[in-house]
């Protein structure tokens, strides 16, 4: 378990840390998620002890660590851009850490082998981390991290440099690692779907403060706040509401069928609108469209059957409504905070 409590960090004027309180589960993977300057990267260097909190504390493992370093707080730290010893192969890379601490030869060949095997990179040992592809040395540098067996292995945008196809294998394997490893694991994300994807829990931070825990499922559906909403995932505003593209439905009768039983068309709201353009996204088609009444924008999120079966052309009419409204509380869209220049993420 990790526990912090009341943390607060400052960089001038500027608070990167807002009094936040959070607890991580033990063997969970939790996902620190929010735009640039929410905080979320200073939050995991504190749990690192790479940034001194200017009040607040950190446990692990029911160990006060507000003010042990970082050598001593049984850590692994992987970041965007690992530096591995380019003089090194795989295997010395992957050994460097358990030589440092002086375990018996026999002990780091078998370690070290296991952990290549884990992540993939059984036959690449002889290797130099110029030989191989920026996933495979990410891969590596997790091995590295979890060959020492710390409490906690840390991720600090560990894909953000790898581009998408990567960046979605490498996902997915890091959850099947995760699974066979159970170390409790902590990543910084700006990414929503890397959030969801692989995350047991989500922390939802945003200018300093924590805005919502919880399971993923839970966060999208049962957003806490607009704010919430409008980042974990794609939003689209329907009559003055916040709704999910793929929670509207559209047809070309204004009569379209109620979603629950005891709802009318009159309560939910039928919304007259134009289509401006169509876009076909693999599996999925997101309609663009525009409301007639008040002229704004919004859009719809169907599937290719019901896109092909509609017959949607731009500069059509058709009509839409939500079948689900989440219940937020009655205030604007909150605005995504901009990054100051002395903050970190």
């Amino acid at each position: 378990m990790i526990t912090v409590t009341g943390a607060r960090k400052n960089y001038g004027s500027f608070a990167a840390l807002d009094d936040v309180t959070l607890d991580i589960p033990s063997g969970s993977l939790t996902a620190l998620l929010g735009p640039s300057g929410s905080g979320k990267s200073t939050l995991l260097r504190s749990i690192a002890g790479l940034e001194d909190l200017d009040g607040g504390t950190v446990t692990i493992a029911g160990r006060d660590v507000t003010n042990v370093s970082p050598q001593k707080r049984d850590i692994g730290f992987v970041f965007q851009h690992y530096a591995a010893f380019k003089h090194m192969t795989v295997r010395d890379n992957v050994a460097f850490g358990l030589k440092i601490r002086k375990r018996g030869k026999a002990e780091i060949a078998r370690k070290v082998d296991e952990l290549l095997e884990i992540v993939g990179l059984d036959g690449f040992q002889h290797r130099y981390p110029a030989q191989l592809s920026g996933g495979q040395r990410q891969r590596m540098a997790l091995a590295r991290a979890l060959a020492v067996d710390p409490q906690v292995l840390l991720l600090d945008e560990p894909f953000g440099a790898l581009d998408a196809k990567v960046r979605a294998d490498l996902r997915l394997w890091l959850r099947r690692l995760h699974d066979e490893v159970h170390v409790t694991t902590v990543l910084v994300t700006h990414d929503q779907e890397e959030a969801l994807d692989v995350a047991d829990r989500i922390a939802v931070l945003n200018r300093g403060r924590i805005e919502q825990v919880g399971p993923p499922a839970d966060l999208y559906d049962r957003p806490s706040n607009d704010f919430v909403m409008s980042f974990l995932g794609p939003v689209a505003k329907l009559n003055g509401q916040l709704v999910r593209p793929h929670d509207i439905r559209i047809g070309r009768d204004p009569d379209l069928a109620v979603a629950r039983d005891g709802e009318t068309v009159e309560s939910l709201g039928i919304t007259r609108a134009t289509v401006e353009r169509v876009v076909h996204l693999g599996f999925e088609v997101r309609v663009d469209l525009r409301n007639e009444a008040t002229g704004e924008h919004f859009s719809a999120q169907v599937t290719r059957g019901d896109s092909a079966a509609l017959g949607l052309s731009e500069g059509e009419t058709v009509y839409a409504r939500a079948t689900r409204v989440p219940d937020l509380p009655e205030k604007p869209v909150a605005e995504v905070a901009a990054e100051p220049a002395t903050a970190n993420g």
